[in-house]
């Protein structure tokens, strides 16, 4: 596949993320598969403010607007903010506290 993609502007699906993954009030974040191959998945993902809870996959991201942090379970913390390219390994326990609405184009494996 031979194809360009505007994800400033791409419309996405937006869903309330389960209530435990939400410890100050519901979510709801947006989401959008660009592509996928055998081997990767790639999409844009947006999440408003506020903050949320996840256990991560593989994967790489780079975000596009917005600003915020992930706390790493291991107590890092990665700023976020347009440019950013981030790395985040399989079974990491993260909390996003976004601060201006976030857009990431991300890429994990199958």
């Amino acid at each position: 596949m031979n194809e360009a993609f505007d994800a400033t502007t791409a419309d996405l699906r937006f869903a309330d993320l389960p209530a435990e993954k939400c410890p100050e009030g519901p979510i709801a974040t947006g989401v959008t598969m660009l592509t996928s191959t055998d081997a990767l998945e790639v999409g844009i993902w947006e999440h408003p403010v506020g903050t949320s809870t996840d256990v991560e996959t593989d994967e790489v991201f780079v975000v596009l607007s917005g600003s915020g942090r992930v706390l790493l379970d291991d107590g890092r913390v990665l700023e976020l903010r347009p440019g950013t390219v981030g790395v985040l390994d399989s079974g990491t326990a993260t909390t996003w506290i976004v601060d201006e609405p976030l857009r990431k184009v991300w890429v994990v494996e199958r």
